[in-house]
């Protein structure tokens, strides 16, 4: 078994919505069937026994290899944990290649896992050993690094189940929600709107207090201190108990309570010093910690701390004793779940001398041993929910503490006896204020019921029923996708929206290219999609991208579907037929925002109009002919149809009907470019799916001018020299034939010659290339043709030869011509034109063509 091209697809894909890692899987002619490996199954069970069946029961069909590499790879991480359900192997063209397809929930833990899952098969195979528990453990631990902490997960899982898109940001806890001009970030439990002033603030614990005295909270006497001698004379004019801790520290690193004696102070000020170089000595308040958190104007969770300690049985000794709480399965290093493990550290060593005990001290049974003096979580504490015990007035002093430093998310920290009361009356005080407070305390209390504090944040950070979306329009087909992407956009941009466009030309953002070459993948529609400055978004989504990585969204509001054409690269990775490339392109049309998403199709193609079937939301068919048996069908029904009636384009459905003349768009030539006009059609459909108004429409439409600069290889017209230059950027049959009908319907005068520059994309069918000529020998008299730039993988002249083989039974072409070179060949043809006299110019490099074909004119 041989695996290559392992692909992440990280978005709605081809096999499922599931994020997902896919590879091709070459098999032997024996493993294509597992039962030709005796003993085989056995023996991968025996090396992991959970593994699900991998045929269902009563069926018994061959079973390959990679379907066992699929299983094995799913069994894993379902095993180590990750939430993950979805697998697939597909058959390819290839007799013995296929594709595994396999759910991840992390990128990285997914890739370890088919590493893993390889390993498994070979050693079952080869009836090797396989240490389960091993790499159960390397998922597990991986999964721990990378995945999302507890507070942050909290507040993305809220997100999700408002139907709010989230994008992560870093690989730690920087997150993005919402798309465009709408979005807004949160760092943990900090959010876009959480000030550096206010975090600040925060973090020096000293300004803290002046200004929540200020305030007239309740806060303990004390000041900062420069060293151990100082720190000493502070507790004295404290006089009694005391706390030092660091100005700026968190996580309660470097904190020691309840001190009294020089040497405490003098040692706790040390060990203070290692965390900050500014340490803070203040009053010690009696009573327990609690931790309140504010989010916006609210209190919304309480909980109750405790410091990390055993209790004794009077038989072990107190270090078996902690090795004994670890072993709870809540507890781990670091915050991954909701304990923490307890450290015999240089701190908790200093709270047990003082006690008068060792790590290897028996305590009596029962007998409580402290190990802490904070009550940290990150320190091994435990938190109790006491939220439903607040006192109104201690929750709306907590909000008062919170307001006055100017946190919109905020963990007060408080000692006091109890939330009963309010604060003032129990001589409590508020002893810190946190910034980016832990959520994992009130999510999985040790005691208690959680609290869906991320569902308040997120209420904080998004107005019921705003999902943080901004209007976003895919464009999928073979022909017409870059122009009706620059329709739809012109027309949005009549609205007032700022307008965030990809195409093969580039991304656009309010009509400024902000990135050039090919940008018709995931990775620009991401881009889009992070510009801040971005109020609705038309994506030009080509096959090639959905295959590689999937959709760079999770679903749009339309989907706009041109037709589905020969020669689109058929061949290319195991999409050998046109009704495979309809399923490529389907994808868009799955990702229809269910309910209220639009479908907009093709109606007179029958594999676009299929794509029906597929959509959650509803469809507006578009075509040429309203009396087609599916707008006919569709028309019946009320439902929305929009289609060419005359010297009009008609809107139809609902009760409504809308007409456009075709004169009033320009990008049509009154109605004679029929590619244009369907372009038009599935603008318009498109705008009216977005409820823009018809009069914004029609402005849209009326502004749109085909020119080089607004859509650049899109059928623009020059003159020159009495003669008509026509440049596009057609490269598949279909968009030849449409350029061909398009000239003739073009008023030309009588006795003009036509002369067509063509080359070729190499990465086509043969046949493919071949049928493009033969449309072209049929149309025009002269042919010059040239070699691309990049050949895609063909030797130099093979594409040249299949263009003359394609010519040999030209039924109007008298001259052919071969030029090396694109300029060249462009120049050859200009040579020749008299007035009357049209040439369609083929280009391959778009922009620097057109600035050739600029000058020449110029010139001219």
């Amino acid at each position: 078994m041989e695996v290559s091209r392992i692909r992440a697809l990280r978005g709605p894909n081809l096999w499922s919505r599931h994020t997902a890692i896919e590879a091709i899987v070459c098999c032997s002619e024996v493993e294509c069937n597992i039962d030709h490996l005796p003993g085989f199954e056995d023996r991968l069970r025996e090396r992991f026994p959970e593994l699900a069946m991998l045929r269902p029961l009563g069926h018994d069909e061959a079973v390959s290899m990679a379907q066992a590499l699929e299983f094995a790879a799913l069994g894993l991480q379902a095993q180590a944990g990750c939430p993950v359900t979805f697998s697939r192997t597909a058959q390819t063209t290839e007799a013995g290649t296929y594709q595994v397809v396999v759910e991840y929930s992390e990128e990285a833990v997914g890739r370890l896992a088919f590493e893993l899952a390889q390993d498994l098969c070979s050693a079952a195979v080869d009836d090797k050993p396989f240490e389960l528990d091993e790499a159960l453990d390397r998922l597990r631990e991986l999964d721990e690094d990378v995945r999302l902490g507890p507070s942050t997960g909290a507040i993305v899982y809220a997100a999700a189940a408002r139907n709010i898109p989230y994008r992560r940001l870093t690989e730690g806890s920087m997150v993005q929600f919402g798309w465009g001009s709408r979005q807004r970030r949160i760092q943990a439990a900090e959010t876009d709107r959480t000030s550096a002033v206010a975090e600040s603030i925060a973090q020096d614990k000293e300004l803290s207090k002046v200004l929540l005295h200020a305030a007239g909270v309740p806060v303990p006497t004390g000041r900062p201190v420069l060293s151990a001698e100082d720190a000493w004379a502070a507790a004295c004019e404290i006089d009694g108990p005391v706390v030092v801790k660091p100005q700026d520290g968190n996580q309660g690193k470097g904190v020691a309570v309840n001190l009294s004696t020089r040497e405490q102070i003098e040692a706790a000020y040390a060990i203070a010093f290692e965390v900050s170089d500014e340490v803070l000595v203040e009053r010690y308040i009696p009573g327990h910690d609690y931790r309140l958190l504010v989010v916006g104007d609210k209190l919304i969770a309480a909980a109750r701390r405790d410091p990390p300690l055993v209790i004794g049985d009077g038989v072990r000794n107190i270090r078996q004793l902690v090795e004994r709480v670890n072993q709870d399965p809540r507890r781990s290093e670091g915050h991954a779940t909701s304990l923490t493990r307890i450290r015999l550290d240089e701190v908790a060593l200093a709270r047990l001398t003082s006690a008068g005990l060792t790590p290897e001290s028996i305590p009596a049974r029962g007998q409580r041993v402290v190990l802490r003096n904070n009550a940290n979580l990150s320190t091994g504490g435990t938190a109790t929910d006491v939220t439903d015990d607040v006192h109104p007035d201690f929750a709306a002093q907590a909000v008062a503490a919170a307001q006055t430093i100017g946190l919109d998310i905020a963990g007060v920290d408080v000692v006091c006896d109890g939330v009963l009361r309010p604060l003032e009356d129990q001589g409590g005080g508020i002893v810190e204020i946190n910034a980016a407070p832990g959520l994992r305390m009130h999510l999985q209390p040790s005691f208690g019921k959680g609290r869906p504090v991320g569902e308040a944040i997120i209420a904080n950070i998004f107005a019921a029923g705003d999902d943080g979306r901004i209007p976003l329009v895919a464009v999928a087909g073979t022909n017409g996708k870059t122009t009706t992407v620059r329709l739809i956009a012109h027309i949005l941009g009549q609205q007032g929206l700022r307008v965030g466009m990809t195409t093969t030309d580039g991304v656009y953002v309010e009509g400024r290219r902000i990135d050039t070459g090919d940008c018709s993948g995931p990775k620009s529609a991401r881009n889009v999609l992070l510009h801040p400055g971005v109020d609705a978004a038309v994506l030009e989504t080509a096959r090639g991208g959905v295959l590689r990585e999937g959709l760079g969204f999770d679903r749009c509001d339309v989907a706009v579907v041109t037709n589905i054409g020969l020669g689109d690269h058929l061949g290319l990775s195991y999409i050998s037929t046109v009704e495979d490339l309809s399923v490529v392109k389907r994808v868009i049309v799955n990702n229809v925002r269910p309910g209220s998403g639009v479908a907009v199709l093709n109606a007179a193609d029958p594999m676009v109009a299929r794509m029906a079937d597929s959509c959650p939301g509803s469809v507006t068919y578009f075509a040429h002919d309203r009396n087609h048996p599916v707008m006919a069908m569709h028309r019946a029904r009320r439902k929305r149809v929009v289609y060419r009636d005359g010297n009009s384009i008609v809107a139809s459905g609902g009760g409504i009907e809308y007409r456009i003349a075709l004169a009033d768009i320009p990008v049509t030539q009154a109605g004679a470019i029929g590619f244009q006009v369907e372009n038009a059609m599935a603008a318009v459909a498109a705008a009216w799916a977005l409820g823009l108004d018809w009069a914004i429409i029609e402005a849209g439409l009326a502004g749109f001018v085909n020119d080089a600069h607004t859509a650049p290889g899109r059928f623009n017209v020059f003159s020159y020299r009495g003669a008509t230059l026509i440049a596009d950027y057609g490269h598949n049959p279909d968009a030849i034939q449409a350029l061909v009908d398009a000239i003739d319907n073009l008023p030309s005068p009588a006795g003009g010659k036509r002369s067509v520059v063509i080359s070729g994309a190499g990465d086509r069918r043969d046949e493919d290339i071949r049928q493009q000529t033969r449309i072209l020998g049929s149309a025009f008299d002269r042919v010059v043709l040239y070699q691309d730039q990049c050949q895609r993988g063909r030797a130099d002249g093979e594409v040249l030869a299949l263009l003359q083989e394609g010519l040999k039974d030209a039924v109007r072409t008298s001259e052919i011509r071969e030029i090396h070179g694109e300029f060249l060949a462009i120049d050859s043809a200009l040579t020749e034109l008299q007035a009357g006299d049209l040439c369609l110019i083929l280009i391959d490099q778009i922009e620097e063509a057109l600035e050739h074909i600029a000058r020449r004119v110029a010139e001219a």
